[in-house]
């Protein structure tokens, strides 16, 4: 679509000949407003950022700014197209009101589904690459983005919170996920265990599958997308955020109770490829670490489906009044079978 007016604003703050270029709208994402621009010479990704969804862009661009700064990229065997800078050096170009970025486009394909092993192994690697690239900085110079997110302490205290408070009757299915979701107190317990343990490094904290670009053929990792949440964490919350999502055999809304399962052999794909990328770089309590971060990641999930059903879901998009409900239930089937197999 044409947009001359605000394609001269951004001649002004970048710097580059864009009149005349066509903005097209460009993937699926649900937080920002993403576009393609082409000026025939390169190909650009603009997004109209959400600051309702991420209250504090200027954390956002502090922990983007070091990672511009410090981040061994010449060690990526793939790209990070990090924002480019505007003639004023800001991250963030804000007009009418409105936060605008601009970065470079890179070539390739987005997956929803891991199909199989190897794409996963592949996905693992690349993640692991990430973390070990910036094991350098000091971890404690990033900046909270959305504070608490990967607390599971926090979580639950969360879901106690909404416990207390519903309007809605618990009891049947309600009361039942509500039991064992309480009875989660010993992972809580381990968390806070591991979190005395581990040294914070760079994650990325959202490592779903369609947060890296491949190659057209699938053979490898172009580039790891989706930068907003990183901060300091821990190894397995990177880890165990592709075991909830790539290592399940059902997706994380589906109804399909008797078939969510672990796939093992996605998950030893993805164990294979942080050890691999890890060993030399991780420490041996990280590595031990890593069976956690599935059960961890897979209840924090479930911890917070739950809250948003019991709060009258006001957090996440449903497609129906029951969707946090059976998503919550779905998550307590694979942390089931992830305790099983990691007991």
């Amino acid at each position: 679509m044409k947009h001359p007016s605000f394609l001269t604003q951004l001649k002004d703050v970048y710097g580059l000949q864009l009149l005349g270029a066509q903005i097209q709208r460009f993937g699926d994402g649900h937080i920002h407003q993403t576009f393609l621009i082409e000026d025939g010479v390169r190909q650009y990704i603009l997004q109209q950022f959400n600051n309702s969804v991420f209250k504090n862009p200027e954390r956002i661009s502090h922990n983007l700014g070091i990672l511009l700064d410090q981040i061994n990229a010449n060690e990526l065997p793939f790209e990070l197209p990090l924002p480019i800078p505007n003639l004023k050096g800001e991250l963030f170009t804000v007009i009418d009101g409105d936060y605008f970025r601009l970065s470079p486009f890179i070539k390739g394909k987005c997956i929803n589904e891991v199909n199989n092993s190897h794409q996963a192994f592949m996905a693992a690697k690349a993640f692991a690459q990430f973390i070990k690239a910036g094991s350098h900085i000091d971890a404690s110079l990033f900046q909270e983005v959305i504070p608490g997110f990967n607390n599971l302490e926090l979580r639950y205290e969360q879901l106690l919170d909404a416990l207390s408070s519903t309007k809605r009757s618990v009891s049947g299915e309600l009361k039942i996920l509500v039991d064992f979701y309480l009875s989660q107190k010993d992972l809580v317990e381990e968390y806070l265990i591991w979190k005395k343990k581990l040294p914070l490094r760079l994650t990325h904290n959202d490592t779903k599958i369609n947060n890296l670009i491949f190659s057209e053929d699938l053979t490898k990792v172009n580039a790891i997308i989706d930068l907003d949440t990183l901060t300091a964490g821990y190894v397995y919350y990177d880890f165990g955020d592709l075991v909830r999502t790539v290592a399940c055999t059902e997706s994380e809304s589906s109804t399909n109770w008797n078939n969510i399962a672990v796939d093992q052999a996605k998950y030893d794909a993805l164990f294979n490829g942080f050890l691999e990328i890890g060993a030399g770089t991780f420490t041996g309590e990280e590595i031990q670490s890593l069976s956690f971060g599935g059960k961890m990641m897979t209840c924090i999930m479930g911890f917070r489906f739950l809250a948003d059903y019991l709060n009258g879901n006001i957090y996440y998009t449903i497609h129906y009044g029951e969707q946090n409900l059976h998503r919550s239930k779905n998550h307590m089937y694979l942390l089931k079978a992830l305790r099983k197999m990691c007991p």
